[in-house]
Protein backbone atom coordinates (compact mmCIF):
# COMPACT_ATOMS: atom_id res chain seq x y z
CA UNK A 1 0.00 0.00 0.00
CA UNK A 2 1.68 4.01 -0.68
CA UNK A 3 1.18 4.42 3.17
CA UNK A 4 4.35 2.45 3.59
CA UNK A 5 6.11 4.63 0.63
CA UNK A 6 4.80 7.46 1.99
CA UNK A 7 6.29 7.12 4.98
CA UNK A 8 9.77 6.05 3.22
CA UNK A 9 9.30 8.86 1.19
CA UNK A 10 9.33 10.97 4.07
CA UNK A 11 12.71 10.64 4.95
CA UNK A 12 14.26 11.96 1.57
CA UNK A 13 15.47 15.28 2.40
CA UNK A 14 16.08 14.26 5.59
CA UNK A 15 19.98 15.39 6.42
CA UNK A 16 20.69 12.31 8.84
CA UNK A 17 19.36 9.19 9.55
CA UNK A 18 16.48 9.17 11.75
CA UNK A 19 16.77 8.07 15.50
CA UNK A 20 14.25 5.39 16.71
CA UNK A 21 12.82 8.25 18.73
CA UNK A 22 11.93 10.22 15.46
CA UNK A 23 10.85 7.07 13.78
CA UNK A 24 8.07 7.02 16.04
CA UNK A 25 6.51 10.39 14.63
CA UNK A 26 4.45 10.83 11.66
CA UNK A 27 7.52 12.16 8.97
CA UNK A 28 10.51 14.29 10.14
CA UNK A 29 9.38 17.43 12.71
CA UNK A 30 8.74 20.45 10.36
CA UNK A 31 9.43 18.59 6.84
CA UNK A 32 7.90 19.05 4.31
CA UNK A 33 5.16 21.90 4.11
CA UNK A 34 2.43 18.90 3.13
CA UNK A 35 1.80 16.47 6.44
CA UNK A 36 2.12 13.00 6.47
CA UNK A 37 -1.83 11.81 8.44
CA UNK A 38 -1.53 10.99 11.82
CA UNK A 39 -2.63 7.64 10.85
CA UNK A 40 1.35 6.47 9.73
CA UNK A 41 3.01 6.95 13.42
CA UNK A 42 5.08 3.91 14.65
CA UNK A 43 4.82 1.97 17.70
CA UNK A 44 7.74 1.18 19.94
CA UNK A 45 8.40 -2.92 18.55
CA UNK A 46 7.51 -1.48 14.69
CA UNK A 47 10.90 1.05 14.70
CA UNK A 48 13.31 -1.58 14.33
CA UNK A 49 11.66 -3.19 11.59
CA UNK A 50 12.06 0.03 9.69
CA UNK A 51 15.31 1.30 10.66
CA UNK A 52 16.47 -1.88 8.69
CA UNK A 53 15.98 0.04 5.60
CA UNK A 54 18.81 2.22 6.51
CA UNK A 55 21.30 -0.35 6.91
CA UNK A 56 24.27 -0.82 4.39
CA UNK A 57 26.03 -4.66 4.22
CA UNK A 58 29.36 -4.95 2.96
CA UNK A 59 29.45 -1.54 1.48
CA UNK A 60 26.19 -1.90 -0.66
CA UNK A 61 23.46 0.95 -1.17
CA UNK A 62 20.57 0.50 1.83
CA UNK A 63 16.98 -0.38 0.49
CA UNK A 64 16.24 3.34 1.41
CA UNK A 65 19.60 4.73 -0.82
CA UNK A 66 17.90 2.13 -3.34
CA UNK A 67 14.10 3.55 -3.14
CA UNK A 68 15.75 7.08 -3.50
CA UNK A 69 17.90 6.25 -6.46
CA UNK A 70 15.61 3.87 -8.61
CA UNK A 71 12.66 7.28 -7.57
CA UNK A 72 15.61 9.76 -8.72
CA UNK A 73 15.82 8.12 -11.80
CA UNK A 74 12.78 7.48 -13.38
CA UNK A 75 10.31 9.16 -15.38
CA UNK A 76 6.48 8.44 -13.39
CA UNK A 77 5.75 6.44 -10.76
CA UNK A 78 3.48 3.52 -10.77
CA UNK A 79 1.30 2.25 -8.19
CA UNK A 80 -0.91 -0.46 -7.52
CA UNK A 81 -3.65 1.59 -5.57
CA UNK A 82 -6.32 4.25 -5.98
CA UNK A 83 -7.19 7.73 -4.66
CA UNK A 84 -10.21 6.56 -3.13
CA UNK A 85 -8.47 3.84 -1.20
CA UNK A 86 -5.27 6.09 -0.36
CA UNK A 87 -5.45 9.80 -1.46
CA UNK A 88 -3.62 11.54 1.17
CA UNK A 89 -1.18 9.28 1.41
CA UNK A 90 -0.85 9.51 -2.82
CA UNK A 91 -0.68 13.40 -2.18
CA UNK A 92 1.98 13.24 -0.09
CA UNK A 93 3.75 10.99 -2.28
CA UNK A 94 3.49 13.51 -5.28
CA UNK A 95 4.57 16.55 -3.07
CA UNK A 96 7.69 14.44 -1.94
CA UNK A 97 9.28 12.59 -5.52
CA UNK A 98 7.28 15.82 -7.66
CA UNK A 99 7.14 12.78 -10.56
CA UNK A 100 4.05 11.79 -12.18
CA UNK A 101 2.05 9.25 -10.44
CA UNK A 102 0.06 6.75 -12.13
CA UNK A 103 -2.55 4.61 -10.77
CA UNK A 104 -3.61 1.37 -11.18
CA UNK A 105 -6.44 0.62 -8.95
CA UNK A 106 -6.57 -2.04 -6.80
CA UNK A 107 -5.85 -4.74 -9.70
CA UNK A 108 -8.63 -7.58 -7.80
CA UNK A 109 -7.79 -10.60 -8.83
CA UNK A 110 -10.63 -12.73 -11.01
CA UNK A 111 -12.93 -14.46 -8.88
CA UNK A 112 -11.44 -18.07 -7.81
CA UNK A 113 -12.45 -21.07 -10.62
CA UNK A 114 -12.70 -24.66 -9.85
CA UNK A 115 -13.82 -26.09 -6.90
CA UNK A 116 -12.29 -26.47 -3.00
CA UNK A 117 -11.05 -29.69 -2.71
CA UNK A 118 -13.45 -31.47 -1.04
CA UNK A 119 -11.38 -32.50 2.21
CA UNK A 120 -11.97 -29.05 3.28
CA UNK A 121 -15.37 -28.17 1.73
CA UNK A 122 -16.71 -30.98 3.86
CA UNK A 123 -15.10 -30.29 6.75
CA UNK A 124 -16.11 -26.51 6.71
CA UNK A 125 -19.53 -27.66 5.45
CA UNK A 126 -19.99 -29.21 8.80
CA UNK A 127 -20.59 -25.34 10.45
CA UNK A 128 -23.14 -22.72 10.33
CA UNK A 129 -22.31 -20.05 8.17
CA UNK A 130 -20.09 -17.38 9.08
CA UNK A 131 -18.97 -19.01 12.86
CA UNK A 132 -15.45 -20.23 11.30
CA UNK A 133 -12.02 -18.44 11.86
CA UNK A 134 -9.61 -18.70 9.29
CA UNK A 135 -5.75 -17.89 10.19
CA UNK A 136 -3.20 -17.37 7.49
CA UNK A 137 0.30 -15.54 7.69
CA UNK A 138 1.30 -16.25 3.47
CA UNK A 139 4.29 -18.51 3.09
CA UNK A 140 6.96 -15.99 3.96
CA UNK A 141 5.61 -15.07 7.12
CA UNK A 142 6.72 -17.10 10.40
CA UNK A 143 5.88 -16.45 13.74
CA UNK A 144 7.76 -17.17 17.03
CA UNK A 145 7.57 -20.36 19.24
CA UNK A 146 5.89 -18.01 21.68
CA UNK A 147 3.48 -16.37 19.08
CA UNK A 148 2.09 -19.58 17.69
CA UNK A 149 1.30 -20.92 21.63
CA UNK A 150 -0.68 -17.64 22.06
CA UNK A 151 -2.58 -17.88 19.07
CA UNK A 152 -3.45 -21.21 19.17
CA UNK A 153 -4.84 -20.91 22.45
CA UNK A 154 -6.22 -17.77 21.57
CA UNK A 155 -8.39 -19.34 18.90
CA UNK A 156 -9.68 -22.05 21.20
CA UNK A 157 -10.87 -19.25 23.72
CA UNK A 158 -12.97 -18.28 21.50
CA UNK A 159 -14.94 -21.12 21.30
CA UNK A 160 -15.26 -21.14 17.59
CA UNK A 161 -13.96 -23.74 14.80
CA UNK A 162 -11.15 -23.19 13.16
CA UNK A 163 -8.91 -23.50 10.23
CA UNK A 164 -5.14 -22.32 11.17
CA UNK A 165 -2.35 -22.17 8.36
CA UNK A 166 1.38 -22.17 10.24
CA UNK A 167 4.40 -22.05 7.54
CA UNK A 168 8.03 -22.88 8.52
CA UNK A 169 11.04 -21.93 6.68
CA UNK A 170 11.74 -24.35 3.97
CA UNK A 171 14.99 -26.30 5.43
CA UNK A 172 12.34 -27.31 8.51
CA UNK A 173 10.21 -30.18 8.82
CA UNK A 174 6.78 -28.70 8.64
CA UNK A 175 4.96 -31.65 10.39
CA UNK A 176 7.76 -31.98 12.99
CA UNK A 177 7.25 -27.92 14.10
CA UNK A 178 3.49 -28.18 14.06
CA UNK A 179 3.89 -31.39 16.86
CA UNK A 180 6.73 -29.48 18.50
CA UNK A 181 5.23 -25.82 18.75
CA UNK A 182 1.66 -26.44 19.31
CA UNK A 183 0.76 -25.96 23.48
CA UNK A 184 0.26 -29.39 25.26
CA UNK A 185 -2.75 -31.21 24.49
CA UNK A 186 -4.18 -28.65 21.96
CA UNK A 187 -4.74 -30.91 19.37
CA UNK A 188 -6.76 -33.10 20.88
CA UNK A 189 -8.88 -30.24 22.65
CA UNK A 190 -9.52 -28.99 19.47
CA UNK A 191 -10.13 -32.28 16.95
CA UNK A 192 -13.71 -31.41 16.86
CA UNK A 193 -13.24 -28.12 15.52
CA UNK A 194 -10.23 -27.08 14.81
CA UNK A 195 -7.43 -27.57 11.46
CA UNK A 196 -3.73 -27.24 12.25
CA UNK A 197 -1.93 -27.25 8.68
CA UNK A 198 0.91 -26.72 7.04
CA UNK A 199 1.67 -25.97 3.43
CA UNK A 200 -0.25 -24.49 0.42
CA UNK A 201 -4.33 -23.99 1.06
CA UNK A 202 -6.96 -22.89 -1.77
CA UNK A 203 -6.86 -19.90 0.30
CA UNK A 204 -9.29 -17.62 -2.11
CA UNK A 205 -11.77 -20.60 -2.21
CA UNK A 206 -11.74 -20.94 1.67
CA UNK A 207 -12.31 -17.30 2.50
CA UNK A 208 -15.44 -17.46 0.15
CA UNK A 209 -16.79 -20.31 1.90
CA UNK A 210 -19.99 -19.17 3.29
CA UNK A 211 -19.05 -21.05 6.57
CA UNK A 212 -16.16 -18.71 7.42
CA UNK A 213 -16.66 -15.26 9.42
CA UNK A 214 -13.41 -14.46 10.47
CA UNK A 215 -10.08 -13.58 8.35
CA UNK A 216 -6.90 -13.36 10.99
CA UNK A 217 -4.10 -12.60 8.97
CA UNK A 218 -1.09 -10.55 8.55
CA UNK A 219 -2.24 -7.63 6.49
CA UNK A 220 -0.43 -7.80 3.68
CA UNK A 221 -1.99 -6.28 1.08
CA UNK A 222 -2.90 -8.75 -1.75
CA UNK A 223 -4.22 -10.34 1.55
CA UNK A 224 -6.31 -7.29 2.35
CA UNK A 225 -8.34 -7.50 -0.66
CA UNK A 226 -8.77 -11.09 -0.53
CA UNK A 227 -10.29 -10.67 2.66
CA UNK A 228 -12.68 -7.37 1.74
CA UNK A 229 -14.33 -8.75 -1.42
CA UNK A 230 -15.56 -12.13 0.53
CA UNK A 231 -17.88 -11.33 3.65
CA UNK A 232 -14.90 -12.35 6.51
CA UNK A 233 -14.03 -9.52 9.03
CA UNK A 234 -10.11 -8.73 9.01
CA UNK A 235 -8.44 -9.10 12.16
CA UNK A 236 -5.14 -8.25 11.77
CA UNK A 237 -1.97 -9.21 13.56
CA UNK A 238 1.29 -7.88 11.03
CA UNK A 239 4.62 -9.01 11.91
CA UNK A 240 6.59 -7.24 9.17
CA UNK A 241 7.52 -4.78 6.60
CA UNK A 242 4.44 -3.25 4.67
CA UNK A 243 2.06 -5.01 7.16
CA UNK A 244 2.61 -2.63 9.82
CA UNK A 245 1.66 0.60 8.01
CA UNK A 246 -1.08 -1.59 5.81
CA UNK A 247 -3.10 -2.59 9.01
CA UNK A 248 -3.39 1.14 10.27
CA UNK A 249 -5.18 2.26 7.03
CA UNK A 250 -7.74 -0.62 7.53
CA UNK A 251 -8.03 -0.04 11.00
CA UNK A 252 -7.62 4.11 11.70
CA UNK A 253 -8.93 4.87 7.94
CA UNK A 254 -10.85 2.82 6.46
CA UNK A 255 -12.57 1.54 9.57
CA UNK A 256 -13.09 -1.87 7.98
CA UNK A 257 -11.19 -4.29 10.37
CA UNK A 258 -9.67 -4.75 14.11
CA UNK A 259 -6.05 -5.17 15.19
CA UNK A 260 -5.06 -7.83 17.37
CA UNK A 261 -3.65 -5.46 20.49
CA UNK A 262 0.30 -5.99 21.63
CA UNK A 263 2.75 -4.39 23.55
CA UNK A 264 3.98 -1.76 22.73
CA UNK A 265 7.89 -1.95 24.04
CA UNK A 266 8.23 -5.57 22.53
CA UNK A 267 5.23 -6.55 20.69
CA UNK A 268 4.37 -9.52 22.56
CA UNK A 269 0.58 -10.72 22.87
CA UNK A 270 -1.70 -12.89 24.44
CA UNK A 271 -4.07 -15.37 24.33
CA UNK A 272 -6.56 -12.85 25.62
CA UNK A 273 -5.51 -10.44 23.16
CA UNK A 274 -6.33 -12.50 20.34
CA UNK A 275 -9.67 -13.59 21.34
CA UNK A 276 -10.69 -9.83 22.02
CA UNK A 277 -9.78 -9.06 18.81
CA UNK A 278 -12.18 -11.88 17.20
CA UNK A 279 -14.91 -11.38 19.92
CA UNK A 280 -15.30 -8.08 19.00
CA UNK A 281 -15.88 -9.10 15.47
CA UNK A 282 -17.46 -12.02 15.86
CA UNK A 283 -19.57 -12.03 18.82
CA UNK A 284 -20.13 -8.23 19.09
CA UNK A 285 -21.98 -8.19 15.89
CA UNK A 286 -24.95 -5.79 16.94
CA UNK A 287 -22.47 -3.72 18.98
CA UNK A 288 -20.62 -0.95 17.95
CA UNK A 289 -17.89 -0.50 16.39
CA UNK A 290 -18.33 -4.40 14.92
CA UNK A 291 -21.54 -2.98 13.56
CA UNK A 292 -19.85 0.11 11.95
CA UNK A 293 -16.76 -2.12 10.82
CA UNK A 294 -19.36 -4.70 9.05
CA UNK A 295 -21.25 -1.77 7.19
CA UNK A 296 -17.67 -0.05 5.91
CA UNK A 297 -16.58 -3.51 5.09
CA UNK A 298 -19.59 -4.20 2.70
CA UNK A 299 -18.76 -0.63 1.01
CA UNK A 300 -15.47 -1.21 0.28
CA UNK A 301 -15.96 -4.68 -1.11
CA UNK A 302 -18.82 -3.13 -3.25
CA UNK A 303 -16.31 -0.60 -4.21
CA UNK A 304 -13.09 -3.50 -4.95
CA UNK A 305 -15.87 -5.44 -7.30
CA UNK A 306 -16.98 -2.52 -9.38
CA UNK A 307 -15.75 -3.72 -12.79
CA UNK A 308 -16.71 -0.44 -14.06
CA UNK A 309 -14.78 1.90 -11.59
CA UNK A 310 -12.05 -1.43 -11.88
CA UNK A 311 -11.83 -0.98 -15.77
CA UNK A 312 -12.12 3.02 -15.70
CA UNK A 313 -8.44 2.89 -13.65
CA UNK A 314 -6.98 0.71 -16.26
CA UNK A 315 -7.76 2.85 -18.99
CA UNK A 316 -7.09 6.07 -17.14
CA UNK A 317 -3.38 4.23 -17.03
CA UNK A 318 -2.87 3.84 -20.45
CA UNK A 319 -4.18 7.42 -21.11
CA UNK A 320 -1.31 8.55 -18.91
CA UNK A 321 1.18 6.15 -20.24
CA UNK A 322 0.55 7.51 -23.97
CA UNK A 323 0.54 10.97 -22.42
CA UNK A 324 4.40 10.63 -21.05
Amino acid sequence: MTSCMAYVTSWFNYPTLPTMEEMKKPGPAGLPALELPETITLKTFEVPDFMYMFKSFHGTLSVFDRVMKGINGCDAVLFKSCREIEGPYIDYICHQVKKPIFLLGPMVPEPHSGELDEKWANWLSQFEAKSVIYCSFGSETFLTDEQIRELALGLEHTGLPFFLVLNFPANLDKSAELKRTMPDGFMERVKDKGVVHSGWVQQRHILAHESVGCYVFHAGFSSVIEGLVNDCQLVMLPLKGDQLMNYKVIVSDWKAGVEVKRRDEDGYFGKDDVFEAVKSVMMDIELEPANSIRKNHKKWKEFLQNDEINNKFIADFVDNLKAL
